[in-house]
């Protein structure tokens, strides 16, 4: 019996990234982009989101009563690889005929469209400008939900994209990819109040401080409090 068809094989969760058009409370993903195979790595970063500096006092050094204060939430980052392989698609090709057809192109443009404004939305502002419009509102990025396990759903926007492109097919189609990711979360001060991105990211904070709550502290801790004020 192969092993993928051991009846206690764990079920393994793939890592996604979810996208939503419209930002309305109860609105669903139009797409679900599922990573093939889930990234071995994944880096996050979070650096302080520090408070605007009181007007007229450049030049002089924080308050002291200001020094723990914060304007909001930590800048987090997330870096990860995703790779990316038409080998087993282009086994059979008659069931696969958009892989045989373009190899790994749709996949890769997929993932890349998440930096693009909807053309739509490009050639609209470029109407009103040539019309003298007085004020054009920039287009909108989709908004994007980074999704790995139930307690990191997470509102992301793509910083950077970079791809190395390792193998083709006879007709140059991409058949081999590694795609790295750079995305920076968003937070609550990026969002309206009523908003999908909004509420996920006050789930995805909750969540950490569920799981924080639930961290056991270890025994050594007790000798430690005798040294503290």
């Amino acid at each position: 019996m192969p092993s993928s068809d051991f009846p206690g094989r764990p079920r393994l969760l793939k890592g996604a990234l979810a996208v939503y058009p419209d930002q309305t409370p109860g609105s669903s993903a139009s797409k679900i982009i599922v990573f093939q195979y889930n990234p071995d790595q994944m880096k996050r970063a979070l650096a302080h989101r520090a408070p605007p500096a009181p007007a007229g006092n450049a030049n002089t050094g924080t308050a002291k009563e200001d020094v723990l204060r914060v304007a909001g939430p930590p800048i987090e980052t997330i870096t990860l690889s995703v790779s990316m392989n038409a080998a087993d698609q282009l086994e059979s090709p008659d069931d696969n005929p958009l892989v045989a057809e373009n190899g790994l192109h749709p996949a890769l443009a997929t993932l890349e469209m998440l930096m693009y404004p909807p053309s739509v939305s490009a050639q609209l502002i470029q109407q009103q400008a040539a019309q003298g419009a007085v004020q054009v509102q920039p287009a909108d990025l989709p908004l994007v939900l980074f999704v790995w396990g139930k307690s990191r759903v997470v509102p992301v926007k793509l910083t950077s994209f970079s791809v190395s492109e390792d193998a083709y097919d006879t007709r140059l189609n991409p058949i081999s990819a590694k795609v790295d990711l750079a995305m920076q979360v968003l937070t609550y001060m990026e969002f309206p109040d009523s908003s999908v991105g909004r509420d996920a990211f006050v789930s995805y904070q909750q969540q950490k401080e569920n799981l924080a709550a639930q961290d056991n502290p270890s025994p050594a801790t007790a000798g430690l409090r005798t040294l503290l004020p």
